[in-house]
């Protein structure tokens, strides 16, 4: 199972956490800040889950076209690209292999946002 996460750092208030949400027109996860801090205003996170057997899901294009109209937007609300994250969370049996297009890899380093990958196996 892989688990994509587009997370944004806020300011810990409701008004910014519901800004974000409304600027981006996704739903964030369910108390994702708590696992942050004891606020849970203090992350506003999107997922993306998918099996190994689906096809690739390209979070790092997805994720981008979904923000790079809307950096503007962000930073009014004192959001800025060093306040973004993305995540590949991947849980594997036997092996844990990941590959990149190079365009997306430029993509991403244009943006500014840091990628973060987690790996773990699954122990059965």
């Amino acid at each position: 199972m892989k688990y994509h996460h587009l997370s944004i750092f806020g300011d810990n208030t409701a008004e910014t956490y519901q800004a974000i949400t409304k600027i981006l027109g996704v739903a964030p996860l369910e108390d994702e800040g708590r696992a942050f801090s004891k606020s849970e205003y203090s992350v506003w996170t999107y997922a993306v889950g998918t099996e190994d057997n689906q096809p690739y899901f390209d979070f790092i294009n997805v994720f981008l076209d979904l923000l790079e109209t809307k950096f503007d937007a962000l930073e009014k609300l004192g959001i800025f690209r060093d306040n973004i994250t993305f995540w590949l969370l991947y849980n594997y049996e036997h092996q844990c292999s990941l590959g990149f297009n190079a365009q997306e890899l430029l993509r991403l380093g244009a943006s500014g946002i840091a990628l973060n990958i987690d790996c773990w196996e699954e122990k059965k």
